[in-house]
């Protein structure tokens, strides 16, 4: 597990964000299968999504941070929330133009905003991190109520329209950073930062669209 930040691989964190992904296949599959009466993707996806901060808090306890991890974390909400909102959209639970907005609006931050992130001229903001909070909940809630309880469906339905609407107005405020400049002078005073130091790194940056969501230095 030795290495520097940019070269880390091999890490417990890295490793509990990669279970994580993987958890994601049978809870779709089950959801798409039709799972009602069953108790294991409302499970498996509240682990997932639980766990959501556990890498991060380790990869800094451990001293284990690494470029891999702050790109692989947020891609896992990314892909989480987009696949198991796919799987709910097939089965009839969501409607398409949700999916549609929340998938332009990952594919427009990254395209617009993704290199100024991977430079770390943007970082996480508040808006972000309620934004991913509020659709894990959603998504859990939804799948609870397709499989177990079907009552919390109208509660997750409004969880998914208010994480969405968050979503969209947090790209939109990375876009405005990485292209007003914002993240800029951000990086240019961070560079200047750690010619100051010696070289040391006080804070990793977050990566793209989903990446935005990195917390802290992961």
């Amino acid at each position: 597990m030795a290495g520097s930040f940019e070269t880390r691989v091999w890490t417990v964190p890295n490793a509990i964000t990669v279970a994580r992904l993987a958890l994601l296949v049978p809870v779709c599959l089950l959801v798409l299968q039709g799972a009602e009466g069953s108790w294991w993707p409302p499970v498996l996806l509240a682990l997932w999504a639980s766990t959501d901060w556990i890498d991060g808090v380790l990869a800094r306890a451990l001293g284990q941070t690494s470029r891999l991890g702050e790109i692989l974390d947020p891609i896992a909400d990314r892909v989480g929330i987009t696949g198991v909102t796919l799987s709910l959209a097939i089965v009839g639970v969501v409607d398409w133009w949700v999916l549609a907005i929340i998938a332009a609006t990952d594919v427009a931050t990254v395209a617009l905003a993704g290199a100024a992130a991977r430079d770390g001229g943007i970082r996480v903001s508040w808006l972000g991190k309620w934004r991913t909070a509020v659709l894990l909940t959603a998504v859990v809630v939804l799948v609870l109520g397709e499989t177990v309880w079907p009552a919390a469906t109208v509660g997750g339905l409004v969880l998914l329209l208010v994480g969405t609407a968050l979503h969209v107005l947090a790209g939109a405020d990375y876009i405005r950073k990485a292209r007003g400049g914002t993240g800029g002078s951000r990086r240019r005073t961070g560079e200047a930062r750690r010619g100051a130091d010696g070289g040391r790194v006080d804070a990793a940056p977050a990566d793209a669209a989903g990446a935005t969501d990195a917390e802290g230095a992961r």
